[in-house]
């Protein structure tokens, strides 16, 4: 049901995109990391159509996660269940693994649990260890419903006009200290922070 009621709701969107990434130009490219928050999710299976390559997503380990695991494999997506706190260093080798088998990987920085809008380290770990970009990932949706939980997830109406937005890559040398990580995981906040609307 879930499925059905995206691909209703999306196909009705007015969509308008902004792509500074340089990936539609790079199909059979290298495989990046897609970063978006957390309560973007409910579009963001748009990207992957728009670039129809092997993805993988982080998805929690809960049961809150098993719905989502069960979407997601509706649209082809495979599936790393772990979080910072549940699975963390397998979710990690087995998203590394999936990114040597050619896939583009999927993260949400600042879920399962927040805090909202505060991107986590585990991605710039990732992205350090596979040496691919990361793509930051928006989309503002003028018209929607928001839910009351930690994230205020967001439902597009029908018929509304969507902004997608994917940022300019950004690449976390495989020397990089710790210093320099923390100035990453800042830079990628603010790319997602600021090209988001709430």
């Amino acid at each position: 049901m879930v499925f059905l009621v995206e691909r209703v709701v999306t196909a009705s969107l007015r969509c308008q995109w902004e792509d500074n990434s340089g990936l539609a130009n790079a199909i059979q490219g290298k495989p990046v990391i897609f970063c978006l928050w957390h309560n973007r999710l409910a579009i963001s299976m748009m990207v992957h159509r728009r670039h129809p390559r092997k993805l993988a997503a982080l998805v929690s380990a809960s049961k809150d996660g098993a719905l989502l695991a069960a979407v997601l494999g509706k649209f082809g997506v495979a599936q790393v269940r772990g979080s910072s706190s549940r699975r963390g260093p397998q979710a990690l080798l087995e998203l590394t693994t999936r990114g040597e088998m050619g896939y583009d990987l999927a993260v949400t920085p600042d879920g399962p649990k927040g805090p909202r809008y505060i991107a986590q380290a585990g991605v710039i770990s990732l992205a350090q260890i596979t040496g691919f970009p990361i793509i930051a990932v928006t989309c503002n949706t003028r018209r929607k419903v928001c839910i009351k939980s930690w994230d205020g997830f967001q439902i597009p109406l029908p018929f509304s006009r969507c902004d997608m937005i994917l940022n300019k890559p950004l690449l976390v040398p495989r020397e990089a200290g710790a210093v320099r990580r923390e100035e990453l995981r800042r830079e990628l906040e603010a790319s997602l922070n600021d090209s988001s609307m709430d």
